[in-house]
């Protein structure tokens, strides 16, 4: 259900030490791997948003037990690659993860017949590109038009080399995944290295996977053995309190307990180069991922420029990098994002509308933008049109822009990978 929230400049400094939700790409792949393995496995830390919500109902569908233990823990009994194989329709909502994944999983499931379907928002975003590599390796599925639905009809696979012509790690997953099932060798190459939480997460089951820069591979068939996961914090979520920190004057904001994978830190590199100051302390490892610290105090910030060998490690961030760009003295480019117009909204076009809301100067690019930085004002609206992020970067800009505030259109969409955004924000002082 849509909400519209009015959200203040701050009247006085972020501090405190807070933790983040669960990271959802972690999450997803902690839930549905174990559904697939074989064996009991307990995985805490999982965030409350919808989208992990809909993987667990999607491998609950598909005969796997995933049973609440406490609050952000469940108990899952694995199915060891072997499904129901009539569970009908399997409703992703807006998980983009959820769909992409469970499509290589069941792409070599002999016997089974599945569709998989989203809402408004997921029905858009592009799903010919996972079906493609996958139907390589034998797979029968079915796209409307390139889109949702996925009718997916499991098959025998043959494993093959599969290069994909778009760098995206859900792609290489639902590869890899499918692999699983596929008699031999299943080698995939990314035009450019992304995050790696398949490959570790793999490796820790048992599954002997081989990466090296932006190719991996894994030799099937395997079936993953179950094991125990604590999901670390969420670098996506961490970063919209990190810049809100470092834009509100007098800021000291110390976040625990986040997952440090390199892969995941593009926009870290992006906030030192602009002069944030951030501290960052690996404390240990869990699941083969590295956990600690981020602490960031304000500072003044100065423009970058990003291409598209950094947009992978900071896909997920770029709209609020936008943000931190709009108070920055200075012009900011980004450029080799076309990536961000498929996302939950085309975040090219609803990032510039959030910055032009707030009087800021940007110019549109086919696969990116220019901000004018300088001295954003308040008083204005912003439509989230139902993207989390969105709605969390123009929360941020409300905190340190000119007077008057701003009122988010849709300030529930944050529900989706953050429900508890906006009273940690109260929490920091917001």
């Amino acid at each position: 259900m849509s909400a519209a929230r009015f959200v203040d400049r701050a009247r006085a400094a972020l501090r405190g030490r807070v933790a983040v939700p669960g990271d959802k790409s972690i999450a997803h792949r902690a839930v549905m791997f174990n559904a697939a393995g074989e064996g009991e496995a307990l995985v805490r830390g999982l965030p409350s948003g919808h989208d992990v919500a809909s993987t667990m109902s999607a491998m609950r569908a598909l005969g796997a037990t995933v049973e609440p233990v406490s609050p952000g823990a469940v108990r899952i009994r694995g199915r060891a690659m072997r499904f129901e194989p009539s569970p009908g329709t399997i409703d992703c909502e807006n998980s983009g993860t959820t769909m992409r994944l469970l499509t290589g999983l069941l792409a070599g499931q002999e016997g089974l017949v599945a569709t998989l379907v989203g809402d408004a928002s997921l029905s858009r975003r592009p799903m010919k590109r996972v079906a493609a590599p996958l139907i390589a390796l034998g797979a029968h599925i079915d796209t409307t038009d390139g889109h949702a639905p996925i009718v997916i009809h499991g098959s025998r696979l043959k494993a093959a080399p599969v290069v994909l012509a778009v760098a995206s790690a859900q792609l290489k997953s639902a590869v890899l995944l499918a692999g699983l099932r596929a008699d031999g060798l299943t080698d995939v190459t990314e035009p450019i290295a992304t995050r790696d939480h398949t490959e570790k997460l793999l490796l820790a089951m048992g599954v002997a996977v081989r990466s090296s820069g932006a190719r991996c591979s894994v030799r099937g068939p395997a079936v993953p053995a179950c094991v125990d996961v604590a999901v670390p914090g969420d670098p996506s979520s961490a970063a919209f309190l990190l810049v809100a920190a470092a834009l509100v004057g007098g800021s000291d904001v110390t976040l625990e307990g986040v997952c440090l994978n390199p892969t995941r830190l593009g926009f870290l590199e992006v906030l030192r180069r602009m002069g944030a100051d951030i501290d960052c302390r690996v404390e240990e490892e869990v699941g083969g991922e590295p956990v600690g610290t981020i602490r960031c105090r304000a500072s003044g910030l100065g423009p970058f420029e990003i291409g598209a060998a950094e947009v992978p490690a900071a896909i997920d961030e770029l709209p609020l990098l936008a943000v931190a760009a709009a108070f920055a003295e200075g012009d900011s480019v980004i450029s080799g994002a076309g990536e961000l117009r498929v996302k939950e909204s085309d975040r090219i076009a609803t990032t510039c509308a959030l910055l032009r809301a707030f009087g800021v100067e940007v110019e549109e690019k086919d696969d990116g933008m220019i901000v004018r930085g300088g001295r954003p004002r308040g008083g204005g609206a912003v439509a989230t049109h139902g993207d989390h992020r969105i709605a969390m970067a123009a929360a941020v800009a409300a905190l340190a822009a000119g007077p008057g505030g701003v009122t988010l259109d849709d300030a529930a969409a944050v529900d989706v990978s953050f429900p508890e955004f906006f009273s940690t924000l109260a929490r920091l002082g917001a």
